[in-house]
């Protein structure tokens, strides 16, 4: 074999190996309980929990608290299994947050049992969602 195909087969085994290395645990949602677990064994970053915001029984989103300079706030988030938990964003609130349907926080647990956020991701109403259009001839 010549020496290129083997400097060409080394780069390729180099290139899939931190490919899988990287996109190892994306993807992943985990519940409050399971993120108290991982950060509990040590993993206190790049957790990803999803879930939605809470609301009262008449749908208006409650819990949210911004600081007194807008540049951080803090919400309760509801856990695919209904746990609740208080969430701290260290940033001004996304745009659209109060519409959202489902929202990802990425973090971990650093500090008196709130999770801390490092993003959020926002999963909004879509516009373009198929209705129904009624036509009368």
């Amino acid at each position: 074999m010549k020496r290129s195909h083997i400097i060409a087969i080394v780069v390729i085994a180099i290139a899939a190996a931190i490919i899988i290395s990287s996109t190892g645990d994306a993807g992943t949602y985990v519940t409050f309980d399971q993120a108290k677990e991982m950060a509990a064994s040590g993993k206190s970053n790049d957790i990803h929990v999803v879930g939605q915001l809470l609301k009262d029984d008449a749908g208006h989103i409650t819990g949210i608290r911004s600081s007194a300079d807008n540049m951080s706030f803090t919400f309760v988030m509801v856990d695919e299994k209904s746990n609740q938990q208080m969430v701290y964003y260290n940033e001004p609130m996304p745009p659209d947050f109060m519409r959202s349907e489902q929202v990802v926080v990425i973090g971990g647990y650093k500090e008196n049992d709130v999770f801390v956020a490092d993003k959020i991701l926002l999963k909004c109403p879509s516009k373009y969602q198929e209705e129904t259009v009624e036509a009368s001839i």
